[in-house]
C-alpha cells in the first residue's frame, strides 16, 4: 500500500510538472497593460525599472496568451529552446522588462508550440497591430471614467475590432488592462466566455502615463 501511494504522488508530481502539449489551443489573447496602474499597484513597490517616469510607459504588452474556448494553457511540455537574456532583454522596449519577457515565455510561450523567438516576433507583431488610443498619453492629473470609454477609445482607434473581441479589465478600482482576442494568424475573433469579462465599473481610476 505504501508503495502504491509513493507512486501516486511522484505521478501527481510528474504531471503537474509537465503541463499541456505545446501547440495545442484555440486562439491567442493580447493582453495591453496600462503602466501607471500596474506601478501603482505592483510596480513601484518592487522598484521596477518599468515605473521610472524615464521610460514614458503607456499601454505595454503584458503577453499573448494561448487560450481554449473555455480555459487556457499553461507551462506547456516544450523541446525548445530556453531564450538568452539577450532575447528577453530585446523586448524590454514593449514590455517593460525583460523579467516579464522570460516570465511570459515560461507561461505562455511554451504553449504556443513557437520557438521563443518566433513567439517573441509573433508577440511584437501582435502589438504592433493595436492601435493604442493617443488621446490616454494626454492625460496630465488622474480622472475616474467608466471602463466602457477605455473600450470605445479602442474601438474606434481600431475598426477591425468588434466588441466581442475585446474586453477591458480592472483592479482594485482602477483601468488595469484591455484584451485583444485573435486568431493564430492575429484577425480578430471573439473572446470565449470565461475571458469576455468586461468591468462594469463608472468611475474607475485612470493615472496619466509618468
Amino acid at each position: 500500500m505504501r508503495k502504491l501511494v509513493l507512486a501516486l504522488i511522484m505521478l501527481a508530481g510528474s504531471l503537474r510538472a509537465d503541463g499541456e502539449k505545446a501547440g495545442e489551443f484555440d486562439y491567442y489573447v493580447l493582453a495591453l497593460s496600462w503602466t501607471p496602474t500596474w506601478c501603482a499597484l505592483e510596480g513601484d513597490a518592487r522598484g521596477s525599472e518599468q515605473c521610472d517616469a524615464t521610460n514614458d510607459f503607456g499601454w505595454t504588452l503584458h503577453g499573448l496568451w494561448p487560450q481554449f474556448h473555455q480555459g487556457w494553457p499553461s507551462f506547456c511540455r516544450t523541446s525548445e529552446r530556453q531564450p538568452p537574456r539577450s532575447m528577453t532583454n530585446g523586448m524590454s522596449d514593449i514590455m517593460g522588462t525583460s523579467g516579464l519577457a522570460w516570465h511570459q515565455w515560461k507561461k505562455h510561450g511554451t504553449c504556443s508550440g513557437l520557438s521563443a523567438q518566433d513567439y517573441y516576433a509573433l508577440s511584437r507583431e501582435a502589438y504592433g497591430k493595436v492601435n493604442r488610443p493617443a488621446l490616454f498619453r494626454k492625460l496630465k492629473d488622474p480622472v475616474k471614467v467608466p471602463a466602457k470609454v477605455i473600450e470605445e477609445a479602442f474601438l474606434k482607434e481600431n475598426p477591425l475590432l468588434k466588441a466581442n473581441t475585446l474586453t477591458i479589465t480592472c483592479k482594485q478600482g482602477r483601468i488595469q488592462e484591455a484584451r485583444i482576442c485573435l486568431s493564430k494568424d492575429l484577425d480578430p475573433v471573439p473572446c470565449g466566455r470565461d475571458t469576455i469579462k468586461d468591468c462594469s465599473m463608472t468611475n474607475a481610476l485612470f493615472d496619466p502615463v509618468r
